[in-house]
C-alpha cells in the first residue's frame, strides 16, 4: 500500500501517516498511542503543554485547562479521522486504528507523525456497510477512549463527542477541497458516519462548522483540520 499512502500523504499533512510491520514494540522515537489513553500522565502532560502553548506568554491560568484539553482532544481525535476517512474514500476500506498498533511521535501541535499497522486493506463496496465499520473501529475505538480518558481533564461528553463529530466534518471538508473529485463521496460517507449511534445520542447538541482554536494556537474552522 505504499503508493495508497504516499496519495493520502499528498492530501495534506493531517492524512499522511507511515506504515510500520508488525506487532511489536513501539522503537524511538516513535512511542504507542495507548499511553494517551493508559497512562493519565501522558495525555495530562499534554494538555498542560497545549495549554501553555494557548496562553501565549500569559500565565498559563489565564488558559482553563478544561479548553486546553479539549482542544488537545480534538486535534488527536482529526489526526486519526483525518486519514481514516481519506483511506475510506479513496480506496473503501477501513484503516487498522486500534491504539496498541497505532505509534506516534508527541511533538508539538496537531500534525504529529502517525505510523500504523501494514494490514490488508478489504474493500467494503456499500458506503452504508462501509461507514459502520468505520463506525466500529474509528468511534468505538480510538475515539471512544480518547473521550473517557480526557473526561477528568474535561469533564463534558458533550463537547468530547462534538470534537469527534467536528473531526470527521472537517476531515470531510479538508478532502473536498484537496480533491474536489471526491468531494461528493467524502461528504457521503462522513454523513453516514455521523449518524452513526455513537454520534446520535441525544446529549450530543453540539453544533457542526463553529470555529475553535487549533493545538498550535490558531483559531480556524472545525470544518478544516488541515488548518490545525
Amino acid at each position: 500500500m505504499v503508493s495508497g499512502v504516499n496519495e493520502i500523504a499528498a492530501l495534506g499533512p493531517f492524512f499522511a501517516f507511515e506504515v510500520h510491520e508488525g506487532d511489536g514494540p513501539a522503537r524511538a522515537p516513535w512511542r504507542e498511542m495507548a499511553e494517551l489513553v493508559d497512562d493519565p500522565a501522558v495525555l495530562a502532560g499534554r494538555a498542560a503543554d497545549v495549554r501553555g502553548h494557548l496562553a501565549g506568554g500569559r500565565p498559563v491560568e489565564s488558559v482553563e485547562l478544561r479548553v486546553a484539553a479539549s482542544v488537545m482532544h480534538l486535534g488527536l481525535t482529526a489526526r486519526l479521522a483525518s486519514p481514516a476517512l481519506a483511506v475510506a474514500t479513496r480506496y473503501g476500506a477501513v484503516l487498522p486504528l486500534d491504539l496498541r498498533e497505532a505509534r506516534w511521535q508527541p511533538v508539538p501541535g496537531g500534525m504529529f507523525p502517525l505510523s500504523l499497522p501494514r494490514r490488508t486493506l478489504v474493500p467494503v463496496a456499500d458506503p452504508a456497510e462501509l461507514a459502520a465499520a468505520l463506525g466500529v473501529e474509528l468511534l468505538d475505538g480510538p475515539c471512544r477512549a480518547m473521550v473517557e480518558a480526557t473526561l477528568p481533564l474535561c469533564p463534558s461528553p458533550q463537547i468530547l463527542w462534538g470534537n469527534v463529530a467536528s473531526a470527521v466534518h472537517g476531515a470531510a471538508v479538508a478532502l473536498a477541497n484537496s480533491r474536489p473529485q471526491l468531494a461528493g463521496r467524502a461528504r457521503l460517507l462522513a454523513g453516514l458516519v455521523l449518524a452513526q449511534p455513537q454520534l446520535k445520542a441525544p446529549h450530543l447538541t453540539t453544533q457542526l462548522g463553529t470555529a475553535a482554536p487549533s493545538e498550535d494556537g490558531s483559531a480556524g474552522a472545525r470544518g478544516s483540520p488541515a488548518d490545525r
